[in-house]
């Protein structure tokens, strides 16, 4: 059985560095902001508000590694 039919994040044969690591971030993100214990730590320790930290992750989420180098085609 392929792992990527059972795991989304994984990738698949054509998934190139870039999109791996954009996936990476991206789960990383929605897990901190899914749990509230990480999301209060990750604001503690950056000395802001939880909403803020909340607000700043989702917005990162869009493009979490800048943005996408170019194809040579």
């Amino acid at each position: 059985m392929l792992r990527s039919s059972t795991h989304v994040g994984t990738g698949h044969a054509d998934t190139n560095k870039f999109e791996w690591v954009v996936n990476q971030h991206r789960d990383t993100y929605a897990s901190i902001i899914g749990h509230n214990s990480l999301l209060a730590y990750t604001a503690v320790a950056e000395n802001e508000s939880m909403g803020r930290k909340r607000f700043e992750m989702i917005e990162k989420m869009l493009q979490p590694c800048g943005l996408p180098v170019p194809k040579d085609d």
